[in-house]
């Protein structure tokens, strides 16, 4: 009885071999927890494709991915001084994003991280006259470019590309390789054409594996089902049951990340008012849960445990039984399943 992710195989792959056909020289992504599908299948799946890099968010990671992975592991994290030291082999690429990070990992292989408009991490234009001294010790492996996924000044991804390369062919530093994330296909084609000499490499993870909704699906079993009267009181807390139902004890609870939700931005009227709705609700005790059953999200009949959910199904709605299981709306970077089965 357990909280399982389902993946229909065929359609998965299939949908990575796709996204690799629209980014020649695709760099897979696997950082977290392996958008919810583990470091050691995504490095198999990577494998599968044949990447010769894999991108790993810190330097942890990589020292756990690098069994499973016999390419380069690119560290996207960048590099500072005085970080804990992990032991890595020489296949592992530090990124990097200031000047005086390049001086502090002298013959390592490195990838400069320039400062986009994310405003996140990244060397400045300032910083480009400094930069030929300094990678001189290294082995400069290219450049990145980390670029926001909404435009909502209708600024152009390409433009901001191309900006950057001018500035640093300005500055006569070598233009091998570029790596990129959130560019379109077309976008991408449209860099490639105009610098031909340089290799663009995007970097991928949510499109890649979790691009495909209907490939993969979560449920969560049956435990137990119990019938409760309007009145009767349950759970931890003795609320009183709303009206006659079924509670519903269904695997997965908050250490599967059930009830966990990060904060989302939210763009529009509906989509505010709906939360503004669910706060309102949650203030009388009322969440949905992400479980459906019988063509409805439920409500939890009280907080998630640990391990379990108990959920509160009307008596209109059909009856649970023990060993049904429950489609799950859940988030794949904030999951941790019970087991993955391959369909």
């Amino acid at each position: 009885m357990a909280l399982t992710l389902y993946v229909d195989t065929a359609r998965w792959r299939a949908h990575h071999k796709h996204v690799q056909e629209q980014f020649p020289g695709l760099v897979p992504v696997c950082k977290g927890n392996g958008y919810g599908f583990g470091h050691d299948r995504l490095a198999e799946e990577a494998t599968r494709l044949g990447s010769d890099v894999l991108a790993v968010g810190t330097t942890y990671e990589a020292a756990r991915i690098k069994d499973f992975f016999g390419g380069d592991l690119l560290v996207l994290t960048p590099y500072r001084r005085g970080e804990e030291p992990v032991p890595l082999p020489d296949r592992v690429v530090r990124s990097v994003s200031s000047v005086d990070g390049v001086y502090g990992l002298v013959g390592a292989r490195v990838v400069i991280e320039v400062m986009s408009s994310m405003k996140r991490h990244g060397i400045s234009e300032q910083d480009l006259a400094q930069l030929h001294a300094a990678i001189e010790n290294v082995r400069l492996e290219g450049f990145a470019i980390h670029l926001p996924l909404d435009r909502t000044d209708g600024s152009d991804a390409v433009e901001e590309v191309i900006g950057w390369m001018d500035r640093l062919r300005a500055a006569r530093l070598p233009l091998h390789t570029m790596f990129v994330s959130h560019l379109k296909a077309d976008e991408l084609a449209r860099l490639q054409q105009q610098f031909p000499q340089t290799r663009f490499r995007a970097r991928i993870g949510t499109r890649l594996w979790l691009g495909d909704h209907d490939a993969t699906e979560y449920r969560g079993a049956v435990l137990d089902v119990t019938k409760v009267s309007k009145g009767e009181r349950f759970g931890y807390r003795q609320q009183k049951a709303a009206s006659d139902g079924f509670l519903v004890v269904v695997a997965g609870g908050t250490s599967h990340g059930v009830g966990l939700e990060a904060p989302k931005a939210l763009h529009g009227v509906m989509p505010r008012a709906k939360g503004v709705a669910r706060a309102g609700l949650a203030t009388v005790n009322r969440n949905l849960s992400p479980f459906v059953w019988g063509g409805k999200q439920r409500w939890f009949a009280e907080p998630p445990h640990m391990q379990v959910s108990i959920l509160f199904v009307p008596s209109d709605a059909p009856e649970p039984h023990v060993g049904d299981e429950l489609v799950a709306h859940l988030r794949h970077t904030t999951t941790q399943f019970d087991r993955l089965v391959d369909r």
